[in-house]
């Protein structure tokens, strides 16, 4: 088992507490190029890879039985540790006008500051735009007020986050993490 840093937004830090997300989309880097019948390839080191089972075997982010560790953005700056996606912290102080807590990067979090570890349980590579409706719900999304709109909505979800590196419309092919949260 080996364990790996993942960084996770605010909004998607509160879906694994509450229980709503157990999956996650990475994008894979790079992007394969295509080759005959449509089969994607990528290169890796001084050999290609051809398929997508292949590929999972490659992820970055682990392989089934591995822990992820998640970082997400804090501040120990009144001596305890406050994660930004808790919302108010300590004496009513948040993110109100005039208030400053320091937030740090999740970059800087260090493993021993973590509060979340998830066991990953599934790896597969896929195009974005092949989610089903069953997993933008396990990505933690709400469902959407018309129920024919939950890829759009997963679309609205995905470009809040990577719309300048890999935007919904653009289709890349992401790692599928699916896991399971600890304590372990």
């Amino acid at each position: 088992m080996k364990e790996h840093p993942i960084i996770f937004s605010g909004e998607s830090v509160r879906a694994i507490l509450d229980g709503r997300k157990t999956q996650t989309r990475r994008v894979v880097k790079p992007q394969p190029t295509e080759m005959g019948y449509g089969a994607p390839l990528w290169s890796k080191g001084d050999h290609s890879i051809g398929g997508k089972i292949e590929l999972a075997k490659w992820c970055p982010y682990g392989q089934p039985g591995d822990r992820l560790w998640v970082r997400e953005t804090w501040t120990d700056e009144y001596g305890d540790l406050c994660y930004r996606a808790d919302g108010e912290i300590s004496a009513g102080k948040g993110d109100g006008p005039g208030w400053s807590a320091g937030w740090k990067s999740p970059f800087h979090m260090r493993r021993e500051d973590s509060r979340i570890t998830l066991e990953i349980v599934n790896v597969r590579v896929e195009r974005l735009q092949e989610i089903s409706e069953a997993d933008t719900l396990a990505e933690g999304v709400y469902p959407p007020d018309n129920p024919k709109d939950w890829k759009a909505n997963f679309g609205v979800f995905w470009n809040t986050i990577n719309a300048k590196r890999a935007p919904w419309a653009t289709n890349p092919w992401v790692w599928v993490l699916e896991f399971k949260r600890g304590p372990f």
